[in-house]
């Protein structure tokens, strides 16, 4: 009889010891996240892309902003201000600096 006891205890402190090891795998793999990652395959542009000096004008105040001429060196947008007409010229560079308001 001490024997099959002895047997059950080592078993039952087996099973007791496992289960925190089993609950803590679990609780760390949490909720089911999915990411997705879409590819976007844009031309990499060297310049001041036309998109990105519209929406730079558009932050400094210009509303219904267009691109009214783009050269090598330079890219024009005019817009509507509230006193009227106005125009904003960028560099034709990497991040479309500011040249002239």
């Amino acid at each position: 009889m001490t024997h099959f006891l002895t047997k059950a205890s080592l078993a039952a402190l087996l099973a007791l010891c496992t289960i925190p090891a089993t609950v803590s795998t679990a609780a760390a793999a949490g909720p089911q996240t999915n990411f997705v990652v879409e590819a976007q395959y844009h031309r990499p542009t060297r310049g001041c892309s036309p998109m990105h000096a519209v929406r730079k004008a558009r932050d400094f105040g210009l509303r219904d902003a267009r691109i009214t001429r783009m050269s090598p060196r330079v890219v024009v947008v005019a817009g509507r201000e509230r006193r009227g007409w106005d125009r904003i010229t960028f560099a034709n560079v990497r991040g479309c600096p500011l040249i002239r308001r």
